[in-house]
Formats: C-alpha cells, structure tokens, sequence
C-alpha cells in the first residue's frame, strides 16, 4: 500500500470524480501551482495508484439495455484452470467485469448485452460451453440504484 498524504489524497478526489480536469483547475483545487500538481499526478500514475482515464458511458443509450450479473462455478479449482477461465473471459467483451470469489461459487461476472435473445445466445454459445465451467446461474438487473467506480477516499 503507498502512502499518500492530504494533497494526493485530494488530487485523487478529484480525478476521481472528473478525469477531464485540467491540471491548472486541478491544482487549483488543491492549492498547489500547476507544475507540483502535475508532477504529483505522474508520481501517482507511475505508483500504479492511477491506472487510467475513462469516459463513464450511459450503456442504455448505446444499445446496451441488459446488465446480467453470472455466478460460475468451475469443475476445477487448480490454478491453471483458473487462469484458463479469467484468460477466456478477457477475450470476451460482453464480459465487464470478472471477479474470482472465495466459497461456492468460483466467479461473478457483469455481463451487458444488446437484448435478452443476444444475451440468451452469449449463454449458450459463449459462457455455458467455456472450458471447465460446470454451472452458471445469472441474474437480470431490474435497476441500478448506485453504481460507483474507485475507492471512497473522503475522510470521515
């Protein structure tokens, strides 16, 4: 874990909450001239803290009206197995986010699709035959009520 002071601390708020900044608003922001504040925030990406800049997409809007979260179980748990099935994953871009679990279920993943039929199709011709999966057991978002990316940095 990397040890951040008050000022990364809030040049990461910031960021976090809108990538676009410039960094003259940015320094602004957090009482520095712009030259530190730039300087901070390549220390910070170069740290791995910032990992990269994003657009925050409405999916709806785009196509993209299913959001599907798939629990998988594997038919094995040794390790070259896993990585074979987080491997697949990558490869599969209806697959956002692929998380391994600890207990039951070995997977969670958030699946977005065009439609239930495309979504239906991703199951059967994608997902259910993937090497080593034994079951798959998914659930259809009815709504989101919060959907945050990173970390909550504001201090109590």
């Amino acid at each position: 874990m990397i040890s951040l002071d008050d000022i990364d601390r809030r040049l990461l708020i910031e960021l976090q909450n809108e990538g676009r900044i410039t960094n003259v608003e940015l320094a602004h922001r957090v009482g520095l001239t712009a030259p530190p504040c730039l300087r901070r925030v390549r220390s910070l990406e170069e740290a791995g803290v910032i990992q990269g800049y994003h657009a925050d997409l409405d999916a709806s809007r785009l196509g993209f009206t299913i959001t599907v979260f798939a629990l998988v179980s594997l038919k094995s748990q040794a390790e070259e197995a896993l990585r074979a099935f987080e491997d697949h994953m990558r490869g599969l871009p209806e697959v956002r986010e692929c998380h391994m679990l600890n207990g039951e279920i070995d997977f969670i993943l958030k699946i977005v699709s065009r439609d239930l039929q495309s979504f239906q199709e991703f199951l059967t011709s994608k997902l259910t035959p993937a090497p080593n999966v034994d079951s798959v057991k998914t659930s259809l978002t009815i709504r989101t009520a919060k959907s945050v990316p990173g970390v909550p940095l504001e201090q109590p």
